[in-house]
């Protein structure tokens, strides 16, 4: 089997700065106080991915997965380790990210596009079908920036989905928008694994994870936590304790009714 993704020893450390202004600085230092500080967001991350897997990347917030999907999409460097992919790459890592807030979204759509990797004449023949599923009516030819969030992934969601890839990452694809529009993605989703593509799906929602993986990653503050079975991944977070959680039980039966 052909390897799609490889994470190996990866770690991606950032700056925390608790001062602002040369003046700030100035008096932390004079009263020795810490100016910065560092974390590991990513430390000693390892494991593989085949083509064709669907994997389920959860944990905490803070826990480290959007960082490492932007490892793994290039977006960032790691500082330690390396990231090997295979194949052109496509997926919603945040939303409205690659817009241009000034240009309508009609023009975005070519722009966000492109930098998905589709040339003009693909995203020409594409066009009808992104417009139709994002399904912003007569705001197509507004500027981006008076969009809402829930606009916002409508229209990145549907770019992103139409590009021909190989692998398709999406970090929390169904935060925002109506449930309408989440079976919308889910189903369209469905179709990218049953393709036969690689999908890396960021979720806190176990529902949607049972229905859409194969198998589940758990960061664990930039850890590597667990690496197996999709059931024992949710009970190794402890997700299926939380019968009280509204949220959680919406999730759930919007897995399920998929």
């Amino acid at each position: 089997m052909t390897e799609s993704i490889v994470c190996r020893n990866v770690s991606k450390r950032f700056t925390l700065r608790y001062h602002r202004t040369l003046k700030q600085m100035a008096l932390a230092s004079v009263r020795r106080q810490d100016l910065s500080d560092t974390f590991l967001a990513v430390n000693d991350v390892s494991f593989t991915i085949q083509q064709g897997e669907s994997i389920g990347l959860m944990g905490l917030n803070g826990s480290g997965k959007s960082t490492l999907l932007k490892l793994i999409n290039g977006i960032m460097r790691p500082d330690a380790g390396e990231v090997l992919t295979r194949g052109r790459i496509a997926g919603l890592i945040a939303t409205g990210a690659g817009f241009h807030p000034q240009l309508s979204g009609r023009d975005n759509v070519f722009l966000n596009a492109a930098v998905l990797g589709l040339t003009e004449a693909e995203t020409r023949a594409k066009f009808d079908e992104i417009v139709d599923f994002a399904d912003i009516g007569k705001h197509l030819d507004s500027p981006v920036g008076h969009y809402s969030s829930g606009m916002f992934a409508r229209l990145g969601f549907a770019v992103a989905i139409h590009v021909d890839s190989d692998i398709f990452l999406a970090d929390e694809v169904l935060a925002v928008g109506d449930k309408p529009f989440k079976r919308k993605c889910m189903a369209k989703m469905q179709e990218v694994r049953d393709s036969g593509r690689t999908l890396l799906y960021v979720s806190h929602s176990p529902g949607s994870v049972r229905k859409m993986c194969d198998r589940v990653l758990v960061l664990e503050d930039g850890r590597l936590g667990y690496d197996g079975p999709v059931p024992e991944g949710i009970r190794y977070l402890k997700y299926d304790g939380d019968e009280g959680d509204e949220e959680l039980q919406a999730d759930d039966e919007l897995g399920a009714d998929i």
